[in-house]
């Protein structure tokens, strides 16, 4: 049976005049979701974890699930249509009424800010990790040249 799902993990961030590319990937693969300046540089502290003066957006969320015990289990980038990605928040919840799973729409953005910052676990659809386009050799080109993308 084949695997519906690809674990994969941010492989490097390059700043662009439009905002981020987010180079995501494994060993197979590596491909990129473009994302708002601001959402790049989110991203890139919770994955140096830089320290912060105040709660970023994403911090609050956080420590809203953690108030109501509440997991996030893993994210997952589910489709790609009319140039835009999908992706789904899976969250858990144990309480005494016993294990609450829900997934939830939200931007690949969020989700990777959210996953890096609770360190769990990213995936793609496998469908999608088919679709997309290799860019393994662009982001070792980039990383080769002294480009500015920062390796993950």
């Amino acid at each position: 049976m084949k695997k519906e799902v690809v674990p994969i993990a941010i492989r490097g961030i390059l700043p662009a005049n439009s905002g981020c590319a987010i180079f995501v990937g494994n060993d197979d693969k590596v491909f990129v979701i473009q994302v708002e300046h601001n959402m790049g540089a989110i991203i890139g502290m919770f994955l140096k974890d830089t320290p912060k003066d105040r709660p970023l957006t994403h911090d609050l969320i956080n420590n809203v699930f953690n108030g109501f015990g509440i997991a996030v289990e893993r994210v997952i980038i589910t489709e790609l249509k009319n140039s835009t990605y999908y992706a789904r928040l899976i969250l858990q919840q144990n309480n005494e009424l016993g294990r609450k799973i829900v997934e939830i729409d939200a931007r690949p953005s969020d989700c990777l800010a959210i996953a890096t910052a609770q360190k769990r676990p990213i995936f793609v659809s496998s469908a999608l990790f088919e679709q997309v386009e290799d860019m393994t050799e662009i982001l070792e080109r980039i990383n080769e040249n002294g480009g500015e993308a920062e390796e993950i």
